[in-house]
Order: structure tokens, then C-alpha cells, then sequence
């Protein structure tokens, strides 16, 4: 685990060195969209964000759907032990034995 984040600051930095190095204004067009004079640090910054946010979006469904199950889970545990007869009495000692 400490090596994943270790990892990922490494990316993190650098991208965040390429974005610095990089901040002339570039124009930006999408389809009919279109801005002029976009910093570069900036629009990758938001690139590498946006990435993040779509990566991370089925982790977090399936994490939700996974916790989800766990509680109905739980539940359904709780109804069956409420369900469940008490253990029988455990039997009486057996009388000592004589020589």
C-alpha cells in the first residue's frame, strides 16, 4: 500500500513540474467550444483532474454497491440469529466412580 502511494506522488509531482514548465497561453476548441489563451499548466492540471474524477467513478459505484451488500448482509445475519433456538442445556456431570 505505502509503495501504490508513494507511486502515485511521484505522477503527481510530476505532472505537476510538466504543468509549471509549461504555462505559455494556448487556445483550446472542442467541437463548437472554444477558448483562446488558456494558461497550459492550467489545462493540463484540469486534464489529469478529469482523468482522476472518470477513473475513480466505477471504484466508487463499486464500493458503494459492495457496502450496500454488506448492510443487507448484516441484516439478513441478525434476522436468522434472532430466528435460531437456544443451544440445549449441556448434560448433567456424571457421578463419580468408586473403586
Amino acid at each position: 500500500m505505502a509503495i501504490g502511494y508513494v507511486v502515485v506522488a511521484l505522477l503527481a509531482a510530476t505532472v505537476a513540474v510538466f504543468a509549471l514548465q509549461n504555462g505559455a497561453p494556448t487556445p483550446v476548441r472542442f467541437l463548437a467550444w472554444s477558448l483562446d489563451g488558456v494558461p497550459l499548466a492550467g489545462l493540463i492540471l484540469g486534464a489529469f483532474t478529469a482523468g482522476l474524477i472518470i477513473a475513480g467513478a466505477p471504484f466508487v459505484v463499486h464500493r458503494w454497491r459492495a457496502h450496500s451488500r454488506l448492510r443487507r448482509l448484516e441484516a439478513h445475519v441478525k434476522t436468522l440469529e434472532s430466528q435460531r433456538e437456544p443451544p440445549p442445556p449441556p448434560p448433567p456431570p456424571a457421578p463419580p466412580r468408586q473403586p
